[in-house]
């Protein structure tokens, strides 16, 4: 149907069949293009909804399928208007668009009005105003040499040489700024760009950086930054109820051949929900296994409620010490998110009525916190007690009486019985206004993890997981608190060699974010 603009026929009648034709063409393909991106929608839940290789798979393929039929759809709209642009194209709504960012720097540029006026050739005007016409431009980074120059000045009366000390560099006698190191770590571990891309992309702008060189340079950094990484789980633990999560990530494993299964653990502090001024922070934690003993790891220290899914990893924490009778360190409080994605997969499957009708009274449940959100935490426990006990005992009658009419190996019973066997972690949150409905906040923390999951091949050990971890302590909590890891990094890079061990909360992000407001991320 697309053709050449010098093939567009000339006979006004055959040109407006021509045109009529395209746009049916055009409104076809936009129909496609949004059930596509419903499907994509679909997908990218399911994704972070639980673990799967294939979905990745598949969502990068359906990316790449919309963004091909949507570059077509703007050349088909293009040929639309040249071919008939009065009869064919229906008047388009003036788009209203938002406002580019104040802290752009801005360049303008004038453009002069003609010197000689083209109706009666006068050279004499006054001016009545200017039209002005924001546009978006992207100036590609640049590398820079910064030559240290250090003085070397004799006192003319005793003839002592002086000379300014040699500022302190985040990698002794190495060659990379605070800044270059910033933008590897957030490159790799925040927008997914392992180290032999970068590499590439630095070549390309004359720029030789081995990848084995900046290996070695993460690898510094790591053992640099621990210590904050290790504040920053010393703030997450100190939280009164506490977020917990892991996900599987690739490793190499070179004695093997191939690669095996690490997890890497988040556990996270975010007490926004309820009001509270405390810092929002997510700790992570590699291990190359999923033995209880590496849950307990990370939540070593901790004291007050659990977020977490069924993990039987979780339950040692939640038993009181039958040696000592210490009371248990934690509280059970079970996820809604992870019980209603069991009713829903069975609901797809079979499109159930009752598994509908399982997900209509969770969906009444999530309107409720909704609404409570951000409130105090006596609001929370009130606003509940009084709209989501009563749907509770609905929703708990007609699971027991479900249950009772299927099959007992059916997806369906499976799918009731883990949520009926944990009944009162999930129903825990109704009387304290502090707690959540949902992990969520959890599943937020590991989705960067998941988007760059294939990153973790990099280091080919169990020691690139831990690096990974540390790496990730640090970004995604700088991102909690809308602070720009890379502006962060490369300032905190730049002093924390020098910086005094016993005053390190200075250089936390939420503190950082106060002395450094223009830094904050847009």
């Amino acid at each position: 149907m697309s053709r050449a603009a010098t093939d567009l026929p000339e006979d006004p009648a055959e040109l407006r069949r021509f045109a009529t034709a395209l746009a049916a063409e055009v409104h076809a393909k936009t129909l496609l293009i949004e059930k596509l991106k419903m499907q994509l929608a679909i997908l990218r839940r399911a994704r972070f909804g639980r673990s799967s290789e294939k979905l990745d798979r598949d969502i990068e393929q359906l990316e790449l399928l919309i963004g091909d039929m949507e570059e077509s759809d703007a050349e088909n709209h293009a040929r639309l208007d040249r071919a008939e642009p009065s009869a064919s194209t229906p008047p388009k709504k003036p788009s209203v668009r938002a406002p580019l960012p104040d802290h752009l720097p801005l360049e303008t540029i004038v453009h002069d009005a003609p010197c000689v006026c083209p109706t009666c050739g006068g050279t004499r005007f006054g001016r009545i105003g200017a039209d002005e016409r924001e546009v978006l431009e992207y100036v590609p980074s640049h590398f820079k040499r910064v030559r240290h120059v250090r003085e070397k000045m004799s006192c003319r009366a005793c003839e002592t040489i002086v000379q300014a000390l040699m500022p302190t560099l985040p990698i002794e006698k190495g060659r990379p700024g605070p800044a270059l190191l910033a933008h590897v770590i957030v490159s790799k571990y925040c927008d997914h760009l392992p180290l032999y891309r970068q590499s590439d992309i630095y070549a390309r702008e004359g720029i030789e950086i081995d990848r084995s060189v900046m290996a070695g340079w993460v690898g510094h950094m790591a053992a640099l930054l621990e210590p904050l990484a290790e504040r920053i789980a010393r703030h997450v633990r100190s939280g009164s109820a506490i977020h917990a999560d892991d996900t599987p990530v690739p490793v190499l494993d070179p004695g093997r051949g191939r690669t095996k299964t690490g997890r890497l653990w988040t556990a996270v502090r975010d007490e926004r929900p309820y009001g509270s001024t405390a810092p929002p922070a997510a700790f992570y934690l590699y291990s190359a296994d999923r033995k209880a003993e590496r849950a307990h790891a990370l939540l070593k220290g901790c004291r007050g409620h659990l977020h977490a899914d069924g993990y039987t990893g979780f339950g040692g924490l939640y038993e009181a010490d039958p040696k000592t009778r210490a009371p248990a360190p934690l509280i059970e409080v079970a996820c809604w998110a992870h019980a209603r994605r069991k009713i829903y997969d069975v609901h797809v499957a079979t499109k159930s009525p009752a598994a509908a009708q399982v997900l209509a009274m969770i969906a009444r449940l999530f309107a409720i916190e909704a609404e409570v959100r951000g409130k105090t935490p006596l609001e929370r426990a009130a606003a509940r007690r009084e709209h989501a006990i009563s749907i509770l005992d609905e929703l708990r009658a007609f699971l027991d009486a479900t249950l009772a009419k299927i099959s007992g190996k059916s997806d369906f019973a499976k799918a009731i019985r883990y949520a009926t066997s944990r009944w009162t972690a999930l129903t825990r949150y109704i009387e304290d206004g502090h707690l959540e409905m949902s992990n969520n906040a959890a599943e937020r923390a590991i989705r960067p993890l998941t988007l760059g999951r294939k990153n973790y091949l990099f280091a080919g050990s169990d020691e690139g997981g831990r690096r990974a971890a540390i790496m990730y302590t640090l970004i995604e909590t700088a991102r909690f608190n809308d602070v720009d890891p890379e502006a962060w990094l490369a300032d905190i890079i730049a002093r924390i060699a020098d910086h005094p061990i016993n005053r390190i909360d200075d250089l936390l992000p939420w503190k950082w974010r106060e002395e450094t407001p223009h830094a904050i991320a847009a």
